[in-house]
């Protein structure tokens, strides 16, 4: 019965535990112009994924992480207008 509980427990804990998001950055006030930006995100490794957490003005920001020849070291936003951001990466 304790080992069925424990098996129970791993597929339900074990997905939280290794979420990528538990190891995040939050960036304050990344400051993006119309066009392509180089951001630094400071994780010492690949980049997993980025989430805007606070934006300032009305603009449309995707990646062009495709493209990025150091996504070890940076990230690569496109912004359609000058904004300031706060970015959680992971």
């Amino acid at each position: 019965m304790f080992t069925q509980m424990q098996t129970l427990w791993s597929a339900i804990i074990n997905p939280i535990i290794n979420r990528p998001q538990n190891s995040s950055t939050i960036l304050k006030s990344v400051v993006l112009a119309s066009g392509d930006n180089i951001i630094p995100h400071t994780l010492n490794r690949a980049l997993q994924g980025w989430n805007i957490v606070r934006i300032r003005a009305a603009a449309t920001i995707y990646d062009k992480q495709d493209d990025n020849d150091n996504p070890t070291v940076s990230l690569v936003l496109n912004s359609s207008a000058a904004v300031t951001i706060d970015l959680e990466v992971f």
